[in-house]
């Protein structure tokens, strides 16, 4: 059976633990607004208050950039 980098990446998505307590967004856009998008979303959720982070990315062959954001619902 042939697995291809796509499927290794759902397989491990599935694993994930969907009740650990961060929201999650997925974003696909070109190398420059990805990186806007992600310096936006730190800027609104800090680190410190949200623990906010980019939790993966990888280059698509047309160059755009697929990414995943996660935060904490609400900072205390």
């Amino acid at each position: 059976m042939v697995f291809r980098p796509r499927d290794l990446a759902s397989r491990m998505a599935g694993r994930r633990k969907p009740d650990d307590g961060y929201l999650r967004e997925t974003f696909t856009l070109p190398r420059d607004k990805a990186r806007a998008r992600a310096r936006d979303f730190l800027d609104r959720y800090p680190k410190a208050a949200y623990m906010s982070s980019v939790e993966s990315w990888r280059e698509l062959p047309d160059g755009a950039i697929e990414f995943t954001m996660r935060r904490l619902a609400s900072a205390d």
